[in-house]
């Protein structure tokens, strides 16, 4: 079936009623109440680069991540009261904790337990205030004496101008608490090498202005590359060890060199176009981002990060999806509830389909054949034919969509929704819920590391990246990254 290129594709299958008649009226002011309540919760998240820090000027960063602790410890449990640098004239700076109250035998992975701005410099190591500890006995716990000033933890490292320094703690437990009779806290620090290449993961935090570069096997943090503000979508292109992250608070595009963890180029768009996320072509030569602010695309060569052309869509355009050929990519348009079909040989616009409320993200199924788009204000995932741009079928959901994943090998759906607490396993071919990982908090990002056979999931509520093994449903790995994660992005994911 030809498609006449150009044309709005109306899928709801009810043609409008005169506006004459009252049961019109009632669905267009229903139809306008739903346009303006999505107006406003997209306006709150245009709004949000303007709530969370500015970025790195002056300053560079430290991000201390604590170890589990080890068995040895599980009775004890001790509070912080503060922390601190210790530069290299034994002046100090105070850093800011994240975990005050540490509890020996819940400690299983690793915590990020301070960071802070720091100036740049040389520096000593770490100095802690402790407020108690204790020590469970078969009575109950044992209250510790603690030492005023605990020693300092010795770690020389160097902070730069705009760059983020990691610190990995090992707590020692036998020299923290001598003789079970007092305490004074004692760590070894040490800075983590470089990762393999191919076990890298890249997570985006919005509010803290950072991309965290972690092992996707171990989750041990590797480094952290501070980036311009409130970074968002982020594509690998593996071959040149390179990534790409929208910069939704400066309306730039930036360039991250894998190998020396910086970023090393900066592309600038139009003010007040907040590319929210982004796609790479599979020549790998060209970016598209979605433009949420001005309601564009825009086309950047991924060498030099100069923007091309620039393509109008339609309103709040939130994510974007290139298909396996690279000859079409999908926008989908959350204000106007439309999807653009863009032809990437013409770089036009040639089809708009007309979806439910606040279409928030797309994927394809195995075959590249079906589209599968996720609704934030409608109960209903659709199903298109990609060939036709038509429906195929409409499925019950529930409202509140967040994010959804096909799995290429296997093409079960994992979808995820605002307020559920839980990622849920479709069918392909029935459509019913046949699984769930509960999670108890929501993810708003999904992706699959095809070498280890994951669900990757980012959870906002906890600051956390978790590995879901999908046979068997057991956590594979978390790490935890900074405020407000957006996006997580895996070398060998599928």
């Amino acid at each position: 079936m030809s498609i006449p290129w150009g044309k709005e594709y109306v899928m709801h299958g009810v043609a409008p009623e005169p506006m004459g008649n009252e049961r019109g009226r009632r669905v267009l002011g229903k139809h306008l109440a739903v346009l303006l309540f999505s107006a406003l919760l997209l306006s709150v998240c245009q709004a949000r680069p303007s709530l969370v820090k500015p970025r790195l000027e002056e300053d560079g960063q430290a991000f201390v991540y604590l170890q589990p602790l080890p068995h040895e410890a599980d009775r004890l449990t001790f509070r912080l009261d503060g922390m601190s640098a210790v530069r290299g004239d034994g002046s100090t700076v105070p850093v800011t904790l994240h975990v005050t109250e540490i509890v020996g035998k819940e400690l299983e992975r690793d915590r990020l337990l301070a960071s802070g701005n720091l100036p740049p410099g040389q520096y000593q190591g770490f100095r802690f205030r402790v407020t108690s500890a204790s020590l469970q006995g078969e009575e109950g716990a044992v209250a510790l004496p603690v030492t005023e000033e605990s020693p300092m933890t010795p770690i020389p490292f160097t902070i730069a101008r705009r760059k983020a320094q990691v610190i990995s703690l090992k707590f020692r437990y036998r020299e923290s608490v001598p003789g079970g009779t007092r305490f004074a806290p004692s760590f070894v620090a040490e800075i983590p090498g470089k990762l393999a290449t191919g076990v890298i993961g890249l997570a985006t935090s919005r509010g803290a202005n950072i991309v965290t570069v972690f092992d996707k096997v171990t989750g041990k943090v590797s480094a952290v590359i501070p980036t311009g503000t409130a970074p968002s979508g982020i594509v690998l292109n593996p071959s040149l060890r390179r990534a790409y992250v929208a910069i939704s608070g400066d309306d730039a595009v930036e360039a991250i060199d894998l190998l020396g963890r910086d970023v090393n180029n900066r592309g600038l768009l139009t003010s007040g176009d907040s590319p929210e996320e982004l796609a790479l072509t599979p020549d790998r030569k060209t970016l598209l981002t979605a433009n949420t602010g001005s309601n564009t695309v825009s086309v950047v060569d991924a060498a030099s990060l100069v923007e091309t052309r620039r393509i109008r869509v339609g309103n709040g355009p939130r994510s974007i999806l290139i298909d396996r050929t690279g000859r079409r990519a999908y926008v989908f348009n959350s204000l106007s509830n439309t999807v653009s079909v863009v032809d990437l040989g013409a770089l036009e616009v040639a089809a708009t389909i007309a979806t439910e409320a606040g279409p928030v993200r797309g994927e394809f199924n195995r075959a590249g054949n079906r589209l599968y788009v996720l609704h934030r204000f409608s109960p209903y995932l659709y199903v298109y034919d990609t060939t036709t741009l038509s429906i195929v079928r409409r499925v019950y959901v529930g409202t509140g969509g967040m994010t959804l994943k096909v799995d290429s090998r296997t093409d079960l759906v994992y979808l995820a929704r605002r307020g559920a607490g839980e990622i849920v396993i479709y069918d392909p071919f029935s459509f019913l819920p046949i699984d769930a990982y509960k999670i108890g908090v929501d993810a708003v990002y999904l992706t699959i590391d095809g070498e280890g056979n994951n669900l990757c999931a980012v959870f906002p509520g906890t600051n956390g990246v978790r590995m879901i093994r999908l046979i068997g449903k057991a956590t594979a790995m978390e790490v935890e990254v900074a405020e407000d994660p957006y996006w997580v992005t895996l070398m060998g994911e599928r």
